[in-house]
């Protein structure tokens, strides 16, 4: 069994991907595509009966179909007599019961799409929750963008053109099988000639496959540009670089359209030899048959009516196959990115926290980014509800010590404890669901002032009690009186409405808003003029003694009334006490305070 899996994974690679999501209905599509041909021989088949009784009237003769006649005989046996009015209203049930079966197939395969293309957007967005920051950091942006946006439209391009390629086959196989009942030599002689077209169709599907892996390339790229040009375009029209970075996008979008203007041609040709291969490939046959062979000119039209359906679906299949090979670019590229993220996946703790109540305990810690080594021998306890600052001059490591004890940075060595608990052991969801997080650059949704600070919670009485509560600690209380739809003002994209101060008032009030133990501070008043920044500071020192403040600061004003400020050097904590204590006791701290002007 084992071995007939690596088979089917090393030669069916894209069934197998198809597979993993939609199992055993798959198999379903393919039976209906069974019904399908099979009924649609059937009506066929009752075509020579019903030139018998035409031509010689009476009763149509089993004995002159050649194996086909089984089909009658087994019709017969059922009482249905192969009378004019018999053979027609049997034409007509077959045609109508394929009718009904082509109707639940294509029914079906639109279910089928549905199901797999949401199973393939939950699934990236579950794999993408779930990585490891660290993973995440170094990921292309770009790629993540385009794979979770406009890849996953293609791969349902390239799901309907694999099942569709599928069925044709499917039907294929059926006709050949009526076929070679009718007339084993002409069957044969029309197999060949269809295989000689698969010459062509290799060459071609090579090329679209090759331009199809150029273009999810180049889309990944231009995602990725376009990302930065956005975020940076301040910048860049401010500095007269717009023309020149958009050079490189221009030289983008000449690649993204080179390799559709391939694709499109080698499509051209595929559809343009179709029709005219077909029909040359039929007459050759009938030619050398009628030459040559001889035979029931009967049985001769019927065969030829199978192999024109059966040549029909083998031109269709090998179209739909070209269009598959167009995204099948798309589709490696998804199966590529979620073995990515696959191995990324953060190691999910079992031990869930229900509320942070005693210390953090940091104990011989070090963390390594790449072969470099970013911390030393870290240890560190911090109590709830103590404030804590993290100073020292940038590249210090203040920062990767916060994402450490925020869960967002696996330690290298040493370990970390929460409540006497290993951190590792932790649930990370209901550990980081206990801490609130203020950067440098607020994050802001393109949404009102509510819902961004209460992450779109309904407006219960507790949730607007609990906005007001939050939005009067983080000191908004008062720009939201002067504002005319009050919470209900739209803030624009990234907060295009606010400024720096109020972005980050907007920031501290969600955090706080969150029913939170722990609220970390990254540089978050470093980007405000002073006046802003003590206002914001004022916000901050009123909230000391109810969280568990953890402050990474430049500017040494911010954390003057800090409980303890940890200077830190190259990696290393190198003192921890009050601030008028590190004045006096270390002489590096205290000119970083004299340059301030403190």
């Amino acid at each position: 069994m084992q071995k007939l899996k690596n088979f089917v994974k090393k030669y069916f690679k894209d069934f197998s991907f198809f597979y993993r999501y939609l199992r055993s209905k798959i198999f379903i599509a393919f039976l209906l595509s069974v019904s399908v041909g099979f009924l649609d021989g059937l009506g066929l088949t009752m075509f020579i009966p019903l030139l018998q009784v035409v031509s010689e009237g009476g009763i149509a003769d089993s004995e002159e179909m050649g194996k086909l006649g089984i089909f009658i005989k087994g019709l017969e046996s059922l009482g249905i007599s192969m009378t004019l009015m018999g053979v027609l209203l049997l034409m007509i049930i077959f045609f109508s019961l394929k009718g009904a079966a082509t109707y639940l197939r294509s029914i079906y395969l639109i279910i089928l799409q549905q199901s797999f293309i949401r199973k393939i957007r939950l699934n990236l967005l579950s794999m993408l929750n779930q990585i490891e920051f660290k993973r995440f950091i170094t990921s292309d942006v770009g790629r993540i963008q385009n794979t979770m946006t406009g890849e996953v439209d293609r791969v349902q391009r390239a799901f309907t053109a694999y099942f569709n390629t599928m069925q044709q086959a499917v039907l294929v196989i059926v006709y050949m099988g009526f076929a070679f009942m009718a007339n084993a030599q002409f069957a044969l002689l029309v197999t060949a000639g269809g295989a000689l077209t698969n010459f062509l169709y290799k060459y071609i599907y090579t090329r679209t496959k090759s331009a199809s892996r150029s273009l999810t390339r180049y889309n990944s790229v231009f995602q990725g540009q376009i990302i930065q040009h956005v975020g940076h375009f301040k910048y860049l029209k401010a500095t007269g670089m717009v023309g020149t970075y958009g050079k490189k996008l221009k030289k983008t979008i000449y690649q993204i359209e080179e390799s559709r203007r391939r694709i499109g041609f080698l499509n051209s040709i595929a559809t343009a030899v179709r029709e005219p291969m077909m029909i040359g490939i039929i007459a050759a046959v009938i030619f050398i048959q009628a030459r040559f062979f001889g035979g029931n000119i009967g049985v001769i039209i019927l065969s030829l009516a199978f192999f024109y359906r059966a040549l029909t679906a083998l031109m269709s299949m090998q179209q739909n196959w070209n269009t598959f090979m167009e995204v099948s670019g798309s589709l490696e590229n998804m199966q590529d990115f979620q073995k990515y993220l696959e191995t990324g996946k953060e190691k999910p703790g079992k031990v869930k926290l229900q509320k942070f109540s005693k210390q953090i305990d940091i104990q011989e810690v070090d963390f390594y980014y790449g072969q470099e080594q970013i911390l030393k021998n870290i240890n560190l306890q911090i109590k709830k509800n103590q404030s804590m600052a993290f100073v020292g001059e940038s590249g210090s490591g203040k920062t990767t010590l916060v994402n450490l004890i925020a869960g967002l940075l696996p330690e290298s060595k040493g370990q970390i404890l929460v409540d006497d608990l290993l951190l590792q052991d932790l649930n990370k969801e209901s550990y980081q669901s206990r801490i609130g997080y203020v950067s440098q650059d607020p994050v802001i949704f393109n949404d009102t002032i509510y819902n961004n600070v209460t992450f779109w919670a309904e407006k219960t009485p507790e949730n607007l009690e609990r906005f007001e509560r939050s939005v009067q600690q983080a000191a908004l209380k008062e720009f939201l009186s002067e504002l005319p739809k009050g919470k209900n003002t739209p803030l624009g994209n990234n907060g295009i409405n606010l400024s720096g101060g109020q972005k980050q008032r907007v920031s501290i009030a969600r955090e706080l808003f969150k029913d939170i133990d722990i609220l970390i501070l990254d540089e978050a008043t470093s980007a405000l003029d002073s006046e802003t920044e003590k206002s914001i500071q004022e916000s901050i020192d009123a909230l000391q003694g109810e969280y568990t403040l953890l402050m990474v600061a430049h500017r040494l004003s911010t954390i003057r009334n800090a409980d303890q400020i940890v200077f830190m050097d190259k990696g290393e904590i190198i003192d921890i006490d009050s601030f008028e204590s590190l004045v006096h006791k270390q002489e590096r701290f205290k000119k970083m305070v004299e340059l301030q002007e403190l």
